[in-house]
Protein backbone atom coordinates (compact mmCIF):
# COMPACT_ATOMS: atom_id res chain seq x y z
CA UNK A 1 0.00 0.00 0.00
CA UNK A 2 1.06 3.61 -0.51
CA UNK A 3 1.05 5.78 2.56
CA UNK A 4 -2.15 7.78 2.88
CA UNK A 5 -3.71 6.30 -0.24
CA UNK A 6 -5.50 3.27 -1.61
CA UNK A 7 -3.72 0.07 -2.66
CA UNK A 8 -2.06 0.31 -6.08
CA UNK A 9 -3.16 -2.85 -7.83
CA UNK A 10 -5.18 -1.55 -10.78
CA UNK A 11 -5.51 -4.35 -13.35
CA UNK A 12 -5.23 -1.95 -16.31
CA UNK A 13 -2.07 -0.38 -14.92
CA UNK A 14 -0.53 -3.78 -14.23
CA UNK A 15 -1.23 -4.96 -17.79
CA UNK A 16 0.18 -1.74 -19.28
CA UNK A 17 3.31 -2.02 -17.15
CA UNK A 18 3.73 -5.68 -18.04
CA UNK A 19 3.50 -4.91 -21.78
CA UNK A 20 5.98 -2.04 -21.43
CA UNK A 21 8.51 -4.44 -19.93
CA UNK A 22 8.04 -7.10 -22.62
CA UNK A 23 10.46 -7.62 -25.50
CA UNK A 24 8.87 -5.82 -28.44
CA UNK A 25 9.01 -7.18 -32.00
CA UNK A 26 7.55 -5.30 -34.95
CA UNK A 27 6.38 -7.22 -38.03
CA UNK A 28 6.03 -5.33 -41.30
CA UNK A 29 3.34 -6.96 -43.43
CA UNK A 30 -0.10 -8.31 -42.53
CA UNK A 31 -0.37 -10.97 -45.22
CA UNK A 32 -0.21 -14.70 -44.52
CA UNK A 33 3.51 -14.68 -43.63
CA UNK A 34 3.26 -11.60 -41.42
CA UNK A 35 0.21 -12.77 -39.48
CA UNK A 36 1.49 -16.33 -38.94
CA UNK A 37 4.81 -14.84 -37.80
CA UNK A 38 3.06 -12.47 -35.39
CA UNK A 39 1.04 -15.36 -33.98
CA UNK A 40 4.14 -17.54 -33.52
CA UNK A 41 6.04 -14.72 -31.79
CA UNK A 42 3.12 -13.94 -29.47
CA UNK A 43 2.93 -17.61 -28.52
CA UNK A 44 6.53 -17.39 -27.36
CA UNK A 45 5.75 -14.40 -25.12
CA UNK A 46 6.81 -11.40 -27.23
CA UNK A 47 4.94 -8.13 -27.45
CA UNK A 48 4.11 -7.84 -31.16
CA UNK A 49 3.05 -4.96 -33.39
CA UNK A 50 2.09 -5.54 -37.03
CA UNK A 51 2.27 -2.73 -39.62
CA UNK A 52 0.56 -2.85 -43.03
CA UNK A 53 -0.14 -0.35 -45.80
CA UNK A 54 -3.65 -1.70 -46.41
CA UNK A 55 -6.64 -0.91 -44.19
CA UNK A 56 -7.00 -4.54 -43.09
CA UNK A 57 -4.91 -7.74 -42.98
CA UNK A 58 -4.79 -10.03 -46.03
CA UNK A 59 -5.86 -7.42 -48.58
CA UNK A 60 -2.95 -7.84 -51.00
CA UNK A 61 -1.32 -11.08 -52.24
CA UNK A 62 -3.13 -13.03 -49.50
CA UNK A 63 -6.56 -12.03 -50.79
CA UNK A 64 -7.56 -14.47 -53.55
CA UNK A 65 -4.81 -16.91 -54.51
CA UNK A 66 -5.32 -20.41 -55.91
CA UNK A 67 -6.15 -21.80 -52.47
CA UNK A 68 -3.88 -24.85 -52.64
CA UNK A 69 -1.83 -26.08 -49.68
CA UNK A 70 0.28 -28.04 -52.09
CA UNK A 71 3.45 -29.90 -51.29
CA UNK A 72 2.83 -31.49 -54.69
CA UNK A 73 3.57 -28.10 -56.30
CA UNK A 74 6.94 -27.71 -54.57
CA UNK A 75 9.05 -28.13 -57.70
CA UNK A 76 11.03 -24.93 -58.31
CA UNK A 77 10.87 -23.45 -61.80
CA UNK A 78 14.62 -23.19 -62.44
CA UNK A 79 14.85 -25.97 -65.00
CA UNK A 80 15.96 -26.10 -68.63
CA UNK A 81 12.55 -27.36 -69.76
CA UNK A 82 10.90 -24.31 -68.16
CA UNK A 83 13.29 -21.96 -69.96
CA UNK A 84 12.49 -23.60 -73.32
CA UNK A 85 8.73 -23.35 -72.72
CA UNK A 86 9.11 -19.70 -71.71
CA UNK A 87 10.82 -18.87 -75.02
CA UNK A 88 7.99 -20.55 -76.96
CA UNK A 89 5.40 -18.61 -74.98
CA UNK A 90 6.89 -15.17 -75.67
CA UNK A 91 4.68 -14.55 -78.72
CA UNK A 92 1.43 -15.76 -77.12
CA UNK A 93 -0.69 -13.24 -75.20
CA UNK A 94 -2.61 -16.06 -73.49
CA UNK A 95 0.53 -18.00 -72.52
CA UNK A 96 1.01 -19.14 -68.91
CA UNK A 97 4.08 -16.87 -68.73
CA UNK A 98 4.13 -13.29 -69.98
CA UNK A 99 7.23 -11.08 -70.00
CA UNK A 100 7.04 -7.35 -70.59
CA UNK A 101 10.19 -6.80 -72.72
CA UNK A 102 10.54 -3.17 -71.67
CA UNK A 103 14.10 -2.63 -70.33
CA UNK A 104 14.47 -2.87 -66.56
CA UNK A 105 17.75 -3.56 -64.79
CA UNK A 106 16.04 -5.29 -61.88
CA UNK A 107 13.95 -7.54 -64.12
CA UNK A 108 16.75 -8.71 -66.39
CA UNK A 109 19.33 -9.07 -63.63
CA UNK A 110 16.78 -11.09 -61.64
CA UNK A 111 16.14 -13.29 -64.70
CA UNK A 112 19.89 -13.86 -65.11
CA UNK A 113 20.12 -15.04 -61.49
CA UNK A 114 16.98 -17.14 -61.97
CA UNK A 115 18.57 -19.00 -64.91
CA UNK A 116 21.85 -19.41 -63.01
CA UNK A 117 19.96 -21.14 -60.18
CA UNK A 118 19.24 -24.13 -62.45
CA UNK A 119 22.29 -25.77 -60.86
CA UNK A 120 20.34 -25.90 -57.56
CA UNK A 121 17.08 -27.15 -59.05
CA UNK A 122 17.27 -30.62 -57.52
CA UNK A 123 18.31 -29.63 -53.99
CA UNK A 124 15.86 -26.72 -53.80
CA UNK A 125 12.94 -28.85 -54.98
CA UNK A 126 13.64 -31.51 -52.36
CA UNK A 127 14.08 -28.92 -49.60
CA UNK A 128 10.89 -27.09 -50.57
CA UNK A 129 8.97 -30.38 -50.50
CA UNK A 130 10.16 -31.13 -46.99
CA UNK A 131 9.24 -27.64 -45.81
CA UNK A 132 5.78 -27.87 -47.38
CA UNK A 133 5.06 -31.18 -45.66
CA UNK A 134 6.19 -29.81 -42.29
CA UNK A 135 4.17 -26.60 -42.78
CA UNK A 136 0.83 -28.42 -42.88
CA UNK A 137 0.81 -29.41 -39.23
CA UNK A 138 1.72 -25.91 -38.04
CA UNK A 139 -1.05 -24.33 -40.10
CA UNK A 140 -3.68 -26.88 -39.14
CA UNK A 141 -2.70 -26.56 -35.47
CA UNK A 142 -3.22 -22.77 -35.61
CA UNK A 143 -6.65 -23.22 -37.20
CA UNK A 144 -7.69 -25.82 -34.62
CA UNK A 145 -6.37 -23.86 -31.66
CA UNK A 146 -8.17 -20.67 -32.71
CA UNK A 147 -11.25 -22.34 -34.24
CA UNK A 148 -10.79 -20.72 -37.67
CA UNK A 149 -13.23 -21.65 -40.42
CA UNK A 150 -11.48 -21.20 -43.77
CA UNK A 151 -13.29 -23.67 -46.06
CA UNK A 152 -10.64 -26.33 -45.50
CA UNK A 153 -10.92 -29.35 -47.81
CA UNK A 154 -8.57 -32.28 -47.27
CA UNK A 155 -9.45 -34.15 -50.47
CA UNK A 156 -5.98 -34.09 -52.03
CA UNK A 157 -4.71 -32.53 -55.27
CA UNK A 158 -4.92 -34.16 -58.69
CA UNK A 159 -2.37 -33.20 -61.38
CA UNK A 160 -3.32 -34.25 -64.91
CA UNK A 161 -1.39 -34.47 -68.17
CA UNK A 162 -2.56 -34.62 -71.77
CA UNK A 163 0.11 -36.75 -73.46
CA UNK A 164 2.92 -39.22 -72.78
CA UNK A 165 5.69 -36.64 -73.19
CA UNK A 166 4.22 -34.37 -70.50
CA UNK A 167 3.72 -37.29 -68.17
CA UNK A 168 7.24 -38.68 -68.59
CA UNK A 169 8.68 -35.27 -67.77
CA UNK A 170 6.44 -35.13 -64.69
CA UNK A 171 7.71 -38.54 -63.60
CA UNK A 172 11.25 -37.16 -63.37
CA UNK A 173 10.21 -34.22 -61.19
CA UNK A 174 7.94 -36.49 -59.15
CA UNK A 175 10.97 -38.55 -58.14
CA UNK A 176 12.33 -35.46 -56.36
CA UNK A 177 9.04 -34.85 -54.55
CA UNK A 178 9.03 -38.47 -53.37
CA UNK A 179 12.65 -38.12 -52.24
CA UNK A 180 11.49 -35.12 -50.20
CA UNK A 181 9.01 -37.37 -48.39
CA UNK A 182 5.79 -36.80 -50.33
CA UNK A 183 3.33 -39.65 -50.86
CA UNK A 184 2.12 -39.21 -54.43
CA UNK A 185 0.64 -41.79 -56.77
CA UNK A 186 0.40 -42.28 -60.51
CA UNK A 187 -3.17 -42.53 -61.76
CA UNK A 188 -4.59 -43.61 -65.10
CA UNK A 189 -7.09 -41.71 -67.23
CA UNK A 190 -9.87 -43.89 -65.82
CA UNK A 191 -8.73 -43.19 -62.26
CA UNK A 192 -8.71 -39.45 -62.99
CA UNK A 193 -12.39 -39.69 -63.90
CA UNK A 194 -13.12 -41.64 -60.72
CA UNK A 195 -11.25 -39.17 -58.49
CA UNK A 196 -13.00 -36.14 -60.00
CA UNK A 197 -16.06 -37.04 -62.09
CA UNK A 198 -16.86 -33.36 -62.81
CA UNK A 199 -13.67 -32.90 -64.87
CA UNK A 200 -14.35 -33.12 -68.61
CA UNK A 201 -11.70 -33.88 -71.25
CA UNK A 202 -9.32 -36.52 -72.54
CA UNK A 203 -6.21 -37.02 -70.42
CA UNK A 204 -3.25 -39.37 -70.65
CA UNK A 205 -2.48 -39.88 -66.94
CA UNK A 206 -1.86 -38.00 -63.73
CA UNK A 207 -0.56 -37.88 -60.18
CA UNK A 208 -2.70 -37.76 -57.06
CA UNK A 209 -1.49 -36.42 -53.69
CA UNK A 210 -4.12 -37.35 -51.06
CA UNK A 211 -2.36 -35.50 -48.23
CA UNK A 212 -2.58 -32.06 -49.90
CA UNK A 213 -5.43 -29.68 -49.08
CA UNK A 214 -7.14 -26.43 -50.04
CA UNK A 215 -8.66 -23.47 -48.24
CA UNK A 216 -9.45 -19.78 -48.37
CA UNK A 217 -6.24 -17.90 -47.57
CA UNK A 218 -8.11 -14.65 -46.92
CA UNK A 219 -10.50 -16.19 -44.40
CA UNK A 220 -7.66 -17.99 -42.64
CA UNK A 221 -5.42 -14.91 -42.41
CA UNK A 222 -8.23 -12.66 -41.19
CA UNK A 223 -9.30 -15.27 -38.66
CA UNK A 224 -5.76 -15.67 -37.34
CA UNK A 225 -5.34 -11.88 -37.20
CA UNK A 226 -8.44 -11.64 -35.00
CA UNK A 227 -6.99 -14.33 -32.74
CA UNK A 228 -3.75 -12.34 -32.55
CA UNK A 229 -5.67 -9.23 -31.52
CA UNK A 230 -7.45 -11.14 -28.75
CA UNK A 231 -4.05 -12.19 -27.46
CA UNK A 232 -2.72 -8.62 -27.40
CA UNK A 233 -1.03 -8.22 -30.78
CA UNK A 234 -1.46 -4.66 -32.07
CA UNK A 235 -2.25 -4.05 -35.74
CA UNK A 236 -1.50 -0.61 -37.18
CA UNK A 237 -2.81 -0.45 -40.72
CA UNK A 238 -3.55 2.06 -43.49
CA UNK A 239 -0.16 3.75 -43.58
CA UNK A 240 3.34 3.70 -44.95
CA UNK A 241 6.74 2.85 -43.54
CA UNK A 242 8.71 5.96 -44.44
CA UNK A 243 12.07 4.75 -43.19
CA UNK A 244 13.71 1.93 -41.25
CA UNK A 245 17.05 2.53 -39.53
CA UNK A 246 19.10 -0.02 -37.55
CA UNK A 247 20.15 1.34 -34.16
CA UNK A 248 22.42 0.05 -31.44
CA UNK A 249 19.51 -1.19 -29.32
CA UNK A 250 16.99 -2.18 -31.94
CA UNK A 251 15.44 -0.56 -34.99
CA UNK A 252 13.85 2.82 -35.65
CA UNK A 253 10.70 2.80 -37.79
CA UNK A 254 9.14 6.00 -39.12
CA UNK A 255 5.46 5.37 -39.83
CA UNK A 256 3.08 7.72 -41.62
CA UNK A 257 -0.64 7.05 -41.50
CA UNK A 258 -2.42 7.36 -44.83
CA UNK A 259 -4.35 10.59 -45.05
CA UNK A 260 -7.96 10.33 -43.92
CA UNK A 261 -10.44 12.97 -42.71
CA UNK A 262 -9.41 12.21 -39.13
CA UNK A 263 -5.67 11.74 -39.60
CA UNK A 264 -2.72 14.11 -39.48
CA UNK A 265 0.58 13.98 -41.35
CA UNK A 266 2.60 13.48 -38.18
CA UNK A 267 5.20 10.73 -38.46
CA UNK A 268 5.01 8.19 -35.65
CA UNK A 269 8.41 6.92 -34.50
CA UNK A 270 8.65 3.37 -33.17
CA UNK A 271 11.69 1.74 -31.62
CA UNK A 272 11.01 -1.98 -31.19
CA UNK A 273 13.68 -4.35 -29.91
CA UNK A 274 13.55 -6.24 -33.22
CA UNK A 275 12.01 -6.10 -36.65
CA UNK A 276 10.74 -8.91 -38.89
CA UNK A 277 10.24 -7.98 -42.54
CA UNK A 278 7.31 -9.90 -44.09
CA UNK A 279 6.46 -7.25 -46.65
CA UNK A 280 6.15 -9.33 -49.82
CA UNK A 281 7.27 -7.42 -52.89
CA UNK A 282 8.06 -4.42 -50.65
CA UNK A 283 10.73 -6.40 -48.77
CA UNK A 284 13.52 -5.61 -51.24
CA UNK A 285 13.34 -1.85 -50.65
CA UNK A 286 13.15 -2.25 -46.86
CA UNK A 287 16.09 -4.67 -46.87
CA UNK A 288 18.16 -2.14 -48.80
CA UNK A 289 17.58 0.46 -46.07
CA UNK A 290 18.65 -2.11 -43.48
CA UNK A 291 21.90 -2.97 -45.27
CA UNK A 292 20.73 -6.31 -46.71
CA UNK A 293 20.27 -7.50 -50.29
CA UNK A 294 17.10 -9.51 -50.88
CA UNK A 295 16.46 -9.89 -54.58
CA UNK A 296 12.69 -10.21 -54.81
CA UNK A 297 10.85 -9.64 -58.07
CA UNK A 298 7.04 -9.27 -58.32
CA UNK A 299 5.61 -12.10 -60.41
CA UNK A 300 1.94 -11.35 -61.02
CA UNK A 301 -0.64 -14.10 -60.82
CA UNK A 302 -4.33 -13.95 -61.70
CA UNK A 303 -7.39 -15.70 -60.34
CA UNK A 304 -11.12 -15.82 -60.86
CA UNK A 305 -13.72 -16.78 -58.30
CA UNK A 306 -16.74 -18.40 -59.94
CA UNK A 307 -19.90 -18.03 -57.85
CA UNK A 308 -21.98 -21.19 -58.01
CA UNK A 309 -25.41 -19.61 -57.65
CA UNK A 310 -27.53 -22.45 -58.99
CA UNK A 311 -27.82 -26.14 -58.19
CA UNK A 312 -26.44 -27.41 -61.55
CA UNK A 313 -23.31 -25.29 -61.07
CA UNK A 314 -22.87 -26.49 -57.49
CA UNK A 315 -23.12 -30.08 -58.69
CA UNK A 316 -20.99 -29.49 -61.79
CA UNK A 317 -17.99 -27.91 -60.06
CA UNK A 318 -15.15 -30.17 -58.85
CA UNK A 319 -14.59 -30.90 -55.18
CA UNK A 320 -11.04 -32.24 -55.61
CA UNK A 321 -8.33 -29.62 -56.20
CA UNK A 322 -6.79 -29.77 -59.67
CA UNK A 323 -3.65 -28.72 -61.52
CA UNK A 324 -3.58 -28.68 -65.32
CA UNK A 325 0.11 -29.04 -66.13
CA UNK A 326 -0.10 -27.76 -69.71
CA UNK A 327 -2.19 -24.67 -68.94
CA UNK A 328 -0.49 -24.08 -65.54
CA UNK A 329 -3.91 -23.59 -63.94
CA UNK A 330 -4.95 -24.65 -60.43
CA UNK A 331 -8.38 -24.91 -58.85
CA UNK A 332 -9.90 -25.05 -55.38
CA UNK A 333 -13.47 -25.51 -54.19
CA UNK A 334 -14.21 -22.98 -51.45
CA UNK A 335 -17.32 -24.19 -49.67
CA UNK A 336 -20.46 -25.02 -51.63
CA UNK A 337 -20.81 -21.73 -53.42
CA UNK A 338 -17.38 -20.70 -54.74
CA UNK A 339 -14.90 -22.15 -57.20
CA UNK A 340 -11.41 -20.57 -57.38
CA UNK A 341 -9.33 -20.87 -60.56
CA UNK A 342 -5.84 -19.37 -60.71
CA UNK A 343 -2.77 -19.33 -62.88
CA UNK A 344 -0.34 -17.46 -65.12
CA UNK A 345 2.88 -15.67 -64.29
CA UNK A 346 3.53 -12.15 -65.51
CA UNK A 347 6.83 -10.26 -65.17
CA UNK A 348 5.82 -6.63 -65.41
CA UNK A 349 7.18 -4.86 -62.33
CA UNK A 350 4.97 -3.46 -59.57
CA UNK A 351 1.77 -3.56 -61.58
CA UNK A 352 -1.51 -4.73 -60.05
CA UNK A 353 -3.74 -4.02 -63.06
CA UNK A 354 -6.26 -6.75 -63.87
CA UNK A 355 -5.98 -7.43 -67.59
CA UNK A 356 -8.92 -8.91 -69.50
CA UNK A 357 -6.62 -10.83 -71.88
CA UNK A 358 -5.09 -12.63 -68.86
CA UNK A 359 -8.43 -13.30 -67.14
CA UNK A 360 -10.30 -14.57 -70.19
CA UNK A 361 -8.17 -17.74 -70.62
CA UNK A 362 -9.11 -18.75 -67.05
CA UNK A 363 -12.81 -18.33 -67.78
CA UNK A 364 -12.49 -20.18 -71.09
CA UNK A 365 -10.70 -23.03 -69.34
CA UNK A 366 -13.57 -23.38 -66.87
CA UNK A 367 -16.11 -23.52 -69.72
CA UNK A 368 -14.15 -26.24 -71.51
CA UNK A 369 -13.77 -28.52 -68.53
CA UNK A 370 -16.92 -28.13 -66.38
CA UNK A 371 -20.69 -27.92 -66.76
CA UNK A 372 -21.10 -24.75 -64.67
CA UNK A 373 -22.30 -21.22 -65.29
CA UNK A 374 -19.70 -18.44 -65.54
CA UNK A 375 -22.16 -15.55 -65.47
CA UNK A 376 -20.77 -14.37 -62.12
CA UNK A 377 -16.97 -14.34 -62.16
CA UNK A 378 -14.87 -12.09 -59.91
CA UNK A 379 -11.32 -11.42 -61.25
CA UNK A 380 -8.26 -10.64 -59.15
CA UNK A 381 -4.50 -10.14 -59.54
CA UNK A 382 -1.72 -10.29 -56.97
CA UNK A 383 2.07 -9.98 -56.92
CA UNK A 384 4.03 -13.03 -55.78
CA UNK A 385 7.32 -12.05 -54.07
CA UNK A 386 9.80 -14.33 -55.81
CA UNK A 387 13.52 -14.83 -55.25
CA UNK A 388 15.76 -16.06 -58.10
CA UNK A 389 16.16 -19.51 -56.50
CA UNK A 390 12.45 -19.62 -55.52
CA UNK A 391 13.35 -20.24 -51.88
CA UNK A 392 11.96 -18.03 -49.11
CA UNK A 393 14.40 -15.81 -47.26
CA UNK A 394 14.08 -16.75 -43.60
CA UNK A 395 16.44 -15.66 -40.84
CA UNK A 396 18.60 -12.84 -39.58
CA UNK A 397 19.88 -9.87 -41.50
CA UNK A 398 23.25 -8.18 -41.00
CA UNK A 399 21.94 -6.29 -38.00
CA UNK A 400 21.24 -8.53 -34.98
CA UNK A 401 17.78 -7.00 -34.48
CA UNK A 402 16.62 -7.52 -38.08
CA UNK A 403 14.95 -10.68 -39.37
CA UNK A 404 13.24 -11.74 -42.60
CA UNK A 405 10.39 -14.05 -43.56
CA UNK A 406 9.67 -13.22 -47.17
CA UNK A 407 10.12 -14.22 -50.81
CA UNK A 408 7.85 -17.29 -50.84
CA UNK A 409 6.83 -16.88 -54.48
CA UNK A 410 3.85 -19.05 -55.46
CA UNK A 411 4.01 -21.06 -52.20
CA UNK A 412 3.39 -18.40 -49.55
CA UNK A 413 0.17 -20.06 -48.37
CA UNK A 414 1.73 -23.54 -48.47
CA UNK A 415 4.96 -22.66 -46.62
CA UNK A 416 3.67 -20.02 -44.19
CA UNK A 417 3.23 -22.33 -41.21
CA UNK A 418 6.80 -23.61 -41.18
CA UNK A 419 8.56 -20.35 -42.08
CA UNK A 420 6.66 -18.52 -39.30
CA UNK A 421 7.82 -21.20 -36.86
CA UNK A 422 11.41 -20.96 -38.13
CA UNK A 423 11.39 -17.17 -37.86
CA UNK A 424 10.02 -17.18 -34.33
CA UNK A 425 12.66 -19.69 -33.27
CA UNK A 426 15.37 -17.55 -34.86
CA UNK A 427 14.15 -14.45 -33.01
CA UNK A 428 13.96 -16.40 -29.76
CA UNK A 429 17.53 -17.64 -30.13
CA UNK A 430 18.87 -14.16 -30.85
CA UNK A 431 16.62 -11.99 -28.68
CA UNK A 432 15.77 -13.49 -25.27
CA UNK A 433 12.66 -12.27 -23.50
CA UNK A 434 13.21 -9.50 -20.94
CA UNK A 435 13.13 -10.46 -17.29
Amino acid sequence: MTEGGPPVHCDGFAITLQRALMTHVCVIGAGITGVTTAYSLQQLGYKVTVLDRQCYPAMDTSFANGGQLSASNAEVWNHTSTFIKALRWLTRKDAPLLLNPRPSWHKYSWLAEFVAQARNYRDNTIQTTRMAIAAREHLFAMAKQENIDFDLERRGILHFYRDAKEFESARRSNALLVEGGLERYEVTAAEIRNIEPALQGDFYAGFYTPSDATGDIHKFTRGLAEACKRKGVEFICNGQVQRVVPESAGVRIDWLENETPRSSTTIQVMRPDALVVCAGVGSRALASQLGDRINIYPVKGYSITVHLDDEPSENGAPTVSLLDERAKIVTSRLGRGRFRVAGTAELNGINRDIRFDRIQPLTNWVRRHFAISTDKVVPWAGLRPMTPNMMPRVGRGKHPAVFYNTGHGHLGWTLSGITAHMTAQEVSASLPLKG
